[in-house]
């Protein structure tokens, strides 16, 4: 979806003078996002150039879609060019990257990324890939472009640079639809619009593009197992991509110097962890280096067993568990991928644990040792349980304990819920866990959110998404009694019982254990198996996955009193939050993050109901 919107005539006409106050102010309100007075220059700065650089070769009616956010993410691309093809009369369009970089070179230790004179901070993404990332994505999304890859092309514009200030980025650019211009070259930046474009009208083009049906989210399950030969198929953008050089960079460093890294990645439901671990796990596994995946989630685990390693008994046995490691050899693998690393705990040893190994080690010290470059993926807002301890200021602490460094790399910005990174923020200051107030949800085009009714409407919602082919699920606050299956009288089979009962509706928890209870399926697979439609989750079942619809049930544990939403933890059944195991201020602080978890599941929307007639009332005050 596009911001903004001009051909590039009516950018350069004084009717626009005030252009960028106006696109920043329809960011705002589309995204919630308070753009900075630096942001605002560069696009004053560098769109006229575009635009008239299109007026000179004769296209001034060519389509720009300024800010345009990539379907499904938050990653937004400069400009986005729409017109004509002047060779077969069909759309044509172009991805423009634009940087204001007067001098950068590349980086001798990646040439992925490069250095910009007079710019701190770590390597830049090579802009030229930048784009072509970006129209990789496009393609892969768009169903307008099925079929079409010449349609799409990929430009990055350095023009205040002079070619000889930026030569060696040119030799990156190894693809025929991607290009790079400076403004020693803006002539050939001219000359090759004019031969991208027929001097005609772009808005059809630009309608259809902005009107095409997006395909189906290449979930992260239903394609892993061809990710782990096959990289391609998924697309890292930007941060995602950074995050995973640096990871291949510090295990050739590691190799050459025998020099030991720990990268942190950090981001929010939804922002790619997982792709990048997968991609991480496929790639070094193709290399020859030992290289596990593990995390401290059952369901994430099995499912990552049966589906990633689905008759590949050496793939499964690449998939762990945290505490897989109390014994492990130090430094005996190349790279141990962390996913969900907020679910790390203090320590690994349980009641099960055998004496000797019963030493008070910390569990994050023992996926350090195990292999030489540790990767911890994590949202540190996702500790449900006593003792989960995964947080990137926890993990520094250690690292640095050892005299080892860290390497952070946040993913804030990347895909969030469908995209919507205002849902995000909206949950956030709604939980009380962001500074501000709640406030009203002014809707986003990608995203929706609405108050149920009852229990029924919202189920009788979801139903209507699950039977069209979309992926639906029902998760609720721990404040029900979880049973055992039941025989029925004279059945020979289990049976699930109905311990969610709100009025007259109820209905069952999500199998407990990894039997399957009729058409319901085991607890690691709820979230991906479609007989897991029916059931009420919970957090520890839904943590760690993604489904287009989410409905939640806001419990008893949390109501709106006094101008806010209150955890009430002696509402809460979850065991884990007995008064001797965690104190009240740390079983409120684990209810919010519990239902930030359940609030951030769906890709395409959430329904929200609350049992609780004040709390219903407030969230009408929100939702409308």
């Amino acid at each position: 979806m596009t911001v903004f919107r001009r051909t590039a005539e009516s950018l350069l006409s004084p009717a626009e003078r005030r252009f960028s106050q106006v696109l920043a102010e329809q960011m705002k309100m589309r995204d919630g996002l308070s753009v900075s007075a630096s942001e605002v220059r560069s696009w004053e700065r560098s769109l006229p150039v575009v635009a008239q650089d299109l007026v000179e070769a004769g296209l001034g009616r060519v389509e720009m879609l300024i800010e345009y956010r990539l379907p499904l993410t938050s990653k937004r691309a400069d400009v986005v060019l729409a017109g004509v093809d002047r060779r077969t009369g069909g759309d044509a369009y172009v991805v423009v990257e634009l940087k204001q970089w007067s001098r950068a070179e590349v980086w001798d230790e990646d040439p992925t990324r490069v250095l910009v004179h007079n710019m701190t901070g770590r390597p830049k993404l090579h802009p030229a890939l930048q784009a072509k990332g970006y129209t990789d994505y496009i393609y892969g999304f768009l169903v307008e472009l099925a079929d079409r890859p010449e349609a799409l092309h990929a430009v990055a514009y350095l023009h205040n640079a002079a070619r000889g200030d930026v030569v060696d980025l040119y030799d990156a650019v190894t693809d025929d639809r991607t290009r790079l211009f400076t403004q020693s070259t803006r002539g050939a930046f001219v000359d090759y619009l004019r031969d991208r474009f027929a001097p005609a009208p772009g808005r059809a083009a630009a309608d259809r593009f902005l009107s095409s049906e997006v395909r189906p989210s290449k979930q992260l399950l239903a394609h892993a197992a061809r990710e782990i030969r096959d990289r391609d198929q998924f697309v890292l953008l930007d941060e995602q991509r950074l995050a995973f050089e640096i990871v291949l960079h510090a295990v050739e460093r590691a190799r050459r110097e025998d020099l030991k890294t720990v990268v942190v990645i950090t981001g929010g439901p939804g922002s790619g962890k997982s792709v990048i671990a997968l991609s991480l796990l496929g790639e070094l596994s193709r290399r020859g280096l030992p290289v596990l995946h593990a995390t401290g989630s059952k369901s994430f685990t099995e499912t990552m067993r049966r589906h990633v390693a689905k008759g590949s008994p050496r793939t499964k046995a690449m998939f762990k568990y945290f505490n897989n490691f109390m014994e492990a050899e130090r430094n005996d693998l190349e790279v141990l991928v962390c996913d969900e690393a907020h679910r790390i705990r203090k320590v690994s040893a349980n009641r099960y644990t055998p004496a000797r190994l019963r030493t008070g080690r910390p569990q994050v010290d023992e996926l350090i040792d195990a292999a030489r470059v540790p990767v911890f993926l994590l949202d540190g807002q996702q500790n449900v349980r006593p003792g989960e301890m995964g947080t990137l200021e926890e993990i520094r602490e250690h690292a640095h304990s050892k005299g080892l460094s860290v390497q952070h790399v946040s993913l804030d910005e990347q895909f969030r819920c469908g995209g919507s990174r205002k849902y995000e923020e909206w949950v956030l200051r709604l939980l009380g866990l962001h500074e501000g107030p709640a406030e009203p949800w002014t809707g986003d085009d990608d995203f929706e959110v609405s108050l149920a009714e009852s229990p029924d409407e919202l189920e009788a919602l979801l139903r209507a998404q699950h039977e069209a082919g979309r992926t639906a699920r029902m998760t609720a606050g721990y404040c029900w009694r979880w049973s055992d299956p039941r025989k029925d009288a004279g059945a020979y089979e289990q049976a699930l019982v109905p311990d969610v009962v709100i009025g007259d509706w109820a209905r069952p928890w999500n199998v407990k254990g990894d039997r399957s209870i009729g058409d319901a399926p085991p607890s690691e697979l709820w979230a991906t198996n479609p007989g897991g439609f029916g059931q009420v989750g919970c957090v520890y079942t839904a943590q760690g996955f993604e489904y287009d619809w989410n409905g939640v049930i806001l419990g008893p544990d949390l109501v709106y009193r006094d101008g806010r939403l209150v955890p009430r933890r002696e509402a809460s059944r979850d065991p884990a939050l007995r008064p001797k195991t965690v104190t009240d201020a740390e079983a409120a602080g684990l209810i919010l993050n519990t239902y930030k978890v359940l609030l951030t599941r769906g890709m395409a929307g959430t329904l929200i109901y609350s049992v609780d007639e004040e709390t219903q009332k407030f969230l009408t005050s929100l939702l409308g």
